[in-house]
């Protein structure tokens, strides 16, 4: 059997930080449908990005302050996963601070919306509230609790009007202010700028992908996202903003990190 070369730009090294219930479930959705790649190991394509190989770590939140801090200062991306049902997470504001202080770029995951006690915008507050963590809201939930009804990704939104507006309804005029607030924080134009009379500046997805991904690996912003499946469904979204955002070995610069190919 021949050895397929790797472009080491087509690699992430990720580590999926959390409560350990959640992790655990979050990396085992990841890696279900790749049974054929090496352990821990995902191989997933993102349209107009090609094939890319993600290779998944878990880390748990509990593990002592040390260890923690040493497995979050060598990854080069993390994943913090957040249950929208949690009062509170186990150092989650260390974990992020953390990160922040070692320059490593950081995606957050919120899940348990179909809990009744879910509250979204308490998890987007907790980051707002921490040191070295600005929010960026990619996606919107439809509902929460026993309502919750999927999300609305507000990246590719403007490519979906007029039908999605005409499916969504009045959930529509809120996924506008979002997507508003979303350009205003990755471009330098304020949100009443507009090309649209004064509604939401629209910007191409792909345009919009390279802003995000700008912020995010120089540890200005994270980009939160929402577990839309029910039941331990799919987690592409998961899997497309991890090639997307986060950096390839080559593009981190902390000298604790060894490339190993």
């Amino acid at each position: 059997m021949g050895i397929r070369a790797v472009d080491p730009q087509s690699i992430r090294n990720v580590t999926i930080v959390g409560e350990p219930a959640e992790t655990t479930q979050v990396v085992r959705r990841l890696l279900r449908d790749h049974a054929g790649t090496p352990a821990a190991t995902v191989v997933h394509r993102v349209p107009g990005r090609g094939e890319h190989t993600i290779r998944v770590a878990e880390l748990s939140s509990h593990a002592p302050i040390a260890n923690l801090e040493r497995a979050i200062r060598v990854a080069d991306g993390a994943v913090v996963v957040l249950n929208a049902a949690a009062e509170g997470a186990a150092r989650f504001e260390t974990i992020l601070r953390v990160a922040d202080d070692h320059q490593v770029a950081r995606l957050c995951l919120v899940t348990g919306l179909d809990h009744p006690t879910a509250d979204f915008d308490r998890c987007v507050r907790a980051i707002a509230d921490t040191r070295g963590a600005r929010p960026l809201t990619l996606h919107l939930p439809l509902g929460a609790g026993p309502g919750f009804d999927g999300v609305i990704d507000l990246v590719p939104m403007w490519a979906l009007e007029p039908m999605a507006a005409e499916f969504y309804g009045s959930r529509w005029q809120l996924a506008e202010q979002w997507y508003r607030n979303l350009v205003a924080a990755v471009t330098d134009q304020d949100d009443e700028d507009s090309d649209t009379g004064g509604g939401p500046r629209k910007i191409p997805p792909a345009q919009l992908h390279d802003h995000i991904r700008s912020v995010t690996r120089i540890g200005e912003a994270i980009p939160v996202l929402c577990d839309a499946a029910r039941h331990g469904g799919d987690i592409a979204a998961l899997l497309d903003a991890i090639v997307r955002y986060l950096p390839s070995p080559l593009l981190v610069c902390q000298p604790e990190h060894a490339l190993d190919y």
